[in-house]
């Protein structure tokens, strides 16, 4: 059996010193373009991987990255993981996947103690905790590299991907109204997610804008899962004059919405329009279709994990587009 290719031998075949090898791999500044792409095609030419180990011996940093997150949606956890991954892999970092209870007494001293066991060069941070400001504070004492994900407190502090959430559920909203709905009902995600409140913002102001009045019994509570959406929903429904058209604030609402109306035998787009957030796998998965906003949460994360270890290049604060995804869930209204 052969044995592991060495550094050396990435050296000798490149025509380098092993420190410039060592720089390259480590994506450091002031390497020429020529003399990395001499390295790189040694690397692949003899199937080299670098020892974890070593890199971290070699220098102060352990190469590794954690991004924590308390979200209850699956489809949403799944593309934030794949997207930072992808980056992390691309920039020669590991990173380690952190599921962290908020409202647990040591939530704070359970990342902390995380950032130092895994000796971590960094965190990607998703909401809600990005808006913890007791855990912000502390990476901020200690000097803790990070990079939050649409965070929704000090949103000009630090460094941060997001995306116009106010400005997407105007949108969304509006679509509805165009379709001559009145009788719009909101469901609101968790108190603690930023993007329960903004999205809740879009939809007031849209409503506000065409002068249709706000109506408080057709906003309720839900917490961002398939059963809240679908208890919320089941209320709204028996109300003297239910609304004829649902914007849940994400995916697994609107989908909970939709069994709901269906259990009811309420017809789908003919009596009741649906339309959810974020334009998760599920979105595609039920049926009816969901009419929703595209929230670029793979690209979110992959633009996190690359402000936080590929540098400041693309600046401290990135905004990316949505899209509106107009489905068959939603129709004209009918009364």
């Amino acid at each position: 059996m052969s044995s592991r290719p060495t550094i050396k031998e990435v050296s000798k075949i490149a025509g380098v010193s092993f420190k410039t090898v060592s720089r390259v791999l480590n994506n450091e500044k002031h390497v020429s373009e020529a003399t990395k792409k001499r390295v790189e095609e040694a690397v692949a030419q003899l199937n080299f991987r670098p020892s974890h180990a070593a890199r971290t011996l070699a220098g102060r940093r352990s190469f590794q990255v954690a991004l924590i997150y308390d979200n209850p949606s699956p489809y949403y956890v799944y593309h934030i993981q794949a997207g930072a991954q992808e980056a992390c892999a691309r920039h020669g970092y590991r990173l380690l996947h952190q599921p962290v209870d908020m409202q647990a007494k040591d939530f704070v001293a359970s990342v902390m103690a995380l950032v130092d066991e895994a000796h971590l060069d960094g965190l990607i941070i998703s909401p809600p905790v990005a808006d913890s400001i007791e855990l912000l504070e502390v990476l901020d004492d200690r000097n803790i590299p990070y990079v939050r994900i649409a965070p929704g407190v000090r949103r000009e502090e630090g460094r941060s991907v997001g995306m116009d959430d106010v400005g997407a559920a105007r949108e969304l909203t509006e679509h509805l109204l165009a379709k001559g709905h009145k009788r719009i009902a909101f469901v609101r995600g968790p108190e603690n997610h930023a993007s329960s409140s903004d999205r809740y913002a879009g939809y007031r102001a849209a409503l506000e804008a065409a002068g249709v009045q706000h109506d408080p019994t057709l906003v309720v509570q839900g917490n961002y899962t398939f059963a809240s959406g679908l208890e919320q929903t089941d209320k709204l429904l028996g109300l003297k004059i239910p609304p004829t058209a649902i914007f849940a604030g994400n995916d697994e609402m609107a989908a909970g919405a939709l069994a709901a109306a269906h259990e009811r035998g309420v017809d789908v787009p003919g009596v009741l329009s649906i339309a959810g957030f974020d334009d998760t796998d599920l979105a595609r998965a039920v049926w009816p279709m969901l009419t929703t906003v595209h929230q670029p949460v793979r690209e979110l994360a992959e633009a996190a994990a690359d402000l936080l270890v590929g540098g400041d290049g693309g600046g401290r604060h990135r905004t990316l587009d949505h899209r509106l995804e107009k489905r068959d869930s939603t129709g004209p209204a009918a009364r």
